[in-house]
């Protein structure tokens, strides 16, 4: 008698759709709709009762031991802690001869600098008044911490997705790099350096250059490989 095969379940046309790939670019589409729209808040229609609502909410939870603690916070997004960094992951990756994810770091290190000042200068809106951490200078919008912080933490992000192979591990590393992104985003706001909007278009502006980023460079990798392959087999 003839055993009866089930035949394989046919997976459903629509959820191939899903693809991690599709979710970041629809991120990325939110994201670059997000920036326009504060921009045409801020320089447009001139919403500043946004921000000045924020600013409200924010100063009735104002104490000394929060100001000292967002301190230290926004310290963690600050150039000057970043640069070691990036440079410190540099040698790191040189060192254990992945040559990609240092290209990438100094890449994203370099150009998320230049994409912040450009963007503020470009814009040019000052800062808030009545700053809890004392006059500092340069233009508000929109935020360099906010944009740098997506960046290179986001870019953390991406090489713990890459290498850490315990799944509970990477999903907590990628958790509190998350919660860290926004908490240094908020502390520009507590600390009246930045509007609300400043901090809202330099995630979108960060995330934005992130993912466009690691697309161009994974493709410049990609058609570098393939070229050594050939070259090894002769073929070029």
């Amino acid at each position: 008698m003839q055993q009866k095969t089930t035949p394989p379940a046919k997976k459903k046309p629509w959820l191939s759709v899903f693809t991690l790939e599709f979710l970041f670019v629809l991120l990325l589409l939110l994201a670059l709709i997000v920036f326009i729209y504060a921009v045409r808040v801020v320089f447009v229609i001139d919403g500043s009762k946004f921000d000045e609502n924020i600013f409200k909410a924010v100063a009735s939870y104002t104490t000394p031991g929060r100001t000292r603690f967002m301190n230290f916070i926004t310290f963690l997004g600050k150039h000057t802690l970043l640069i070691p960094l990036n440079f410190l992951l540099i040698v790191f990756f040189i060192y254990k001869k992945h040559k990609w994810f240092a290209i990438r770091i100094a890449s994203l290190a370099l150009s998320s600098v230049v994409i912040s000042f450009s963007l503020k200068e470009f814009f040019r809106r000052d800062r808030p008044e009545l700053q809890l951490i004392g006059d500092v200078s340069g233009y508000s919008f929109p935020s360099g911490h906010a944009l740098i912080g997506v960046v290179f933490y986001g870019l953390f992000i991406y090489i713990i997705w890459h290498e850490v192979k315990q799944n509970w591990l990477k999903i907590s590393l990628i958790i509190i790099l998350i919660i860290l992104i926004l908490l240094i985003s908020f502390s520009r706001i507590y600390l009246r350096v930045h509007y609300p909007s400043d901090v809202i278009a330099g995630l979108a502006a960060g995330f934005i250059w992130l993912v466009l980023s690691l697309r161009i460079i994974h493709r410049i990798e990609k058609k570098y490989i393939a070229r050594r392959a050939l070259k090894a087999e002769g073929l070029e």
